[in-house]
């Protein structure tokens, strides 16, 4: 059986149509590169939602021979072939300039993602990846936009999503995400906690075969409170409602120390780790395989992977942004696709 994925190329100033292209040009040592995600690159079908003009000038700043192929958004997609990519197209307000951002393709950028949302809702697609985008810019445009994450989630009208980082050995959830540090401790509440585990703990179950997924928590304060004596969120808070889960059939280790918890006898068998907000996880997952990584948005009832890097202004057009993460969101994507069609 094919598998249908659309990649969103992003911010059309950024790296994201470089990395697409790049990623077509090496598309022969697909089976290689996608070999761990255990997905038969033969069957896989896949187009990139972006202008084409936009990709045919960027193909040509980067030396790249990939032959482009417009495919209505209705129509199947080709099976995919080194040096070739289908484009299913949306028009540019304005031609792009690398590495400069133009407020007037906000607009453009936002009709990618509701087109490769709505696609996946359907079932014409089973899942999509996307290049990474500018919010900056597209809040000039008038547009209240505060990620990926939160327009997909609204888009899918899912009540709990989370996000999920992932990359070879490890995969890393947050229970909060972008909060400023000083509002994290209110937010860390029982229904919070209750909500992200359940999400978490069938996405594994779901989407990577995991019958009983091993999840250790990490505590919130150092050293996971010191038995309230270094805060007493995880007395009052966080171990109530890890054993309430488990009364659920969620059964999950913690809370434990952060600074210890990483370590490599914790890791060894565990599926997952739990971090309670955003730079207490992601700096060890990024540390281990940046550029290997993929953000990956549980509890949707589409599949959706993503880069683990911006836009890199600076590295557009350059031939120097590195496809690697690319390849990985792709690999997540087709994974979790296959789990969910069986």
């Amino acid at each position: 059986m094919s598998l249908s994925l659309v990649i969103t190329a992003g911010e059309p100033a950024g790296i994201g149509p470089d990395v697409v292209l790049k990623l077509a040009a090496g598309w022969e040592e697909a089976s290689e590169r996608l070999s761990w995600s255990g997905v038969d690159c033969r069957h896989l079908r896949l187009g990139v939602i972006a202008d084409p003009a936009l990709l045919k000038r960027r193909a040509e700043d980067l030396g790249l021979k990939v032959e482009l192929t417009e495919v209505e958004a209705h129509n199947e997609l080709p099976l995919m072939q080194a040096n070739k990519l289908a484009v299913i197209p949306v028009a540019l307000a304005e031609q792009e300039e690398a590495g400069r951002l133009n407020s007037a393709n906000a607009a453009y950028v936002l009709e990618t993602l509701k087109l490769a949302t709505d696609g996946c809702l359907s079932g014409r697609w089973q899942g999509m990846v996307t290049a990474p985008v500018h919010k900056g810019v597209i809040n000039e445009a008038g547009v209240p936009f505060t990620g990926h994450t939160e327009f997909l989630q609204e888009r899918t009208k899912t009540e709990q999503v989370v996000m999920m980082l992932a990359t070879e050995g490890l995969r890393v959830a947050l229970v909060t995400t972008h909060l400023p540090l000083r509002d994290v401790a209110d937010a860390v509440t029982p229904e919070r906690i209750s909500r992200v585990s359940r999400v978490l703990y069938r996405s594994l179950q779901q989407d990577f075969g995991l019958q009983q997924p091993k999840v250790l928590v990490c505590g919130l304060n150092p050293h996971a409170g010191e038995d309230g004596h270094l805060g007493r969120e995880e007395l009052d808070v966080i171990i109530p409602t890890l054993q309430q889960l488990a009364e659920e059939g969620i059964a999950l280790t913690g809370p434990l120390p952060a600074d210890t918890l990483f370590a490599e006898h914790h890791l060894k068998d565990t599926d997952a780790v739990l971090a309670m907000y955003h730079d207490q996880g992601l700096p060890v997952l990024k540390h281990a395989g940046f550029g290997r990584a993929a953000n990956i948005t549980l509890g949707m009832p589409i599949v959706r992977t993503s880069v683990d890097h911006g836009t890199a202004l600076d590295l557009a057009g350059t031939g120097q942004a590195h496809e690697g993460s690319l390849w990985t969101a792709l690999g997540y994507a087709a994974l979790m696709a296959e789990a969910r069609s069986r």
